[in-house]
């Protein structure tokens, strides 16, 4: 018997440990039988502990089924009486790596490599593995993702602007109703879009990584230049990764913004983030951020702006609740100053192999802190956004996305009231 798993069961426990680390999904795919399996062997734990069959069989259910502490005590007492036991050490190693024991995952991997019954490929495999190991305990390396995106659409308000033709402004009522030009009435227009964006990565210790990103962004109107819009943002941080693979970020953002090419505001900023992994890919998220608004020709709207967040993020859907003040920095622009709230839910839901439905909502409330010197009125909003669409996966890296937008906001300043929908298709490339 010793030497049934001294040979085939190390080939085949090897081959299907290649299997569970290159495919977790297989090794979830049934996590039913799995927990039967695992209860109808610790029932008989106690009578049967220290014979090295039973021992191993027991610890693999309890890695199948997430239980690595108890897998790794199994495996142990199989060590203990078949110390030439590679299987049993791969597996150990395996139980290490999956409980995020990276260092001694790596060592029982090296010891494993060095066992000449291994097939090559496994050894090699295994040897790989290692290499990985010792990437991961040095921090990971460097990695850089981005994206373009192209889209052409139709958008019925350009200029988020009433639809009334006609207002009359309470500090001049006595003219009655005065007539509203064509830039403060809603313009509807075609439009072209673009969007590209790249981030990177790199370790500078075991839990310690630099990352910065660079997005911009070009929407232009067919006909109303004037409300055609820019945008770029850079971002550069530093987070930390904790034990129980918790991360902390700070980092310092700035942004330029355009209408039409020319600057109309520029900001700069930091942002804190606290990320608790919560596991199954789903994690909650706690930030602060700080911004400095500076408007071109504008010094009224001039602004310090302060959130706070929290955040819950899985696989397939994202939801945040963020609130905060926006303070301008003249007495003579407060009523531009305000607080806000806005809670926001998005998700992208597989619903075959190459597509997924994307949908997603927002509603931001505004209360301001001075009367509009016009409308005699501190001006109140609501604003509800909703958008919906599908992503049809044309190759492993493009992306086909039609798309529908809707905003309502409710404001109770007529000037403000207004509702607006988009429609578009675009191409997005990933790599």
């Amino acid at each position: 018997m010793k030497r049934i798993l001294g040979f085939r069961t190390r080939a085949g426990a090897a081959t299907a440990l290649l299997v569970a680390l290159a495919s977790p999904a297989v090794a979830q795919s049934d996590e039913g039988n799995a927990e039967r399996a695992f209860a109808q062997l610790s029932a008989q734990a106690d009578a049967r502990a220290g014979d090295a069959e039973f021992d191993y069989a027991l610890a693999i259910a309890a890695i199948d089924t997430g239980r690595y502490g108890e897998a790794i005590i199994a495996l142990q007492r199989v060590l203990a009486v078949q110390p030439d036991n590679a299987a049993a050490r791969a597996e150990l190693a395996r139980a290490y790596a999956m409980a995020g024991d990276i260092d001694t995952a790596r060592e029982e991997f090296a010891t494993v490599v060095d066992d000449p019954s291994l097939p090559d490929p496994v050894r090699q495999r295994f040897t790989g593995f290692v290499r990985q190991f010792d990437e991961r305990i040095s921090g990971g390396g460097s990695s850089v993702s981005g994206f373009v995106d192209a889209r052409v659409g139709h958008d019925s308000n350009v200029n988020a602007a009433t639809d009334l033709t006609t207002l009359t402004i309470p500090l001049f009522s006595f003219l009655g109703p005065g007539t509203l030009g064509a830039g403060a009435r809603a313009q509807d227009d075609e439009f072209a879009e673009i969007s590209a964006g790249i981030s990177g990565v790199h370790a500078i210790g075991r839990q310690d990584r630099v990352f910065a990103s660079l997005l911009g962004t070009a929407h232009e109107n067919f006909d109303v230049s004037a409300f055609s819009q820019e945008s770029l943002t850079g971002t550069a941080g530093y987070a930390h990764s904790f034990a129980n693979r918790d991360v902390i970020s700070i980092s310092a953002q700035a942004q330029v913004f355009a209408l039409d090419w020319d600057g109309y505001r520029d900001s700069v900023g930091a942002i804190a983030q606290y990320t608790h992994m919560t596991g199954r890919g789903q994690a909650l998220t706690v930030s602060a951020q700080y911004t400095r608004l500076n408007y071109a020709g504008q010094p009224l709207l001039d602004a310090d702006r302060a959130a706070f967040g929290v955040g819950y993020v899985t696989q397939n859907l994202s939801a945040s609740v963020q609130g905060g003040i926006e303070e301008t920095r003249r007495v003579a622009g407060d009523q531009f100053s305000n607080g806000f709230a806005t809670a926001s839910l998005g998700a992208e839901l597989p619903v075959g192999e190459r597509i997924a439905l994307v949908a997603g909502g927002a509603f931001d409330l505004r209360r301001y802190d001075a009367p509009d010197p016009l409308f005699l009125t501190e001006r109140s909003d609501e604003r509800l956004d909703l958008q919906g669409g599908i992503k049809l996966a044309l190759t492993g890296s493009i992306f086909l996305q039609p798309r529908v937008t809707y905003t309502r906001n409710w404001s109770n300043i007529a000037i403000y009231d207004y509702d607006r929908w988009t429609a578009s298709a675009g191409l997005r490339f990933e790599f």
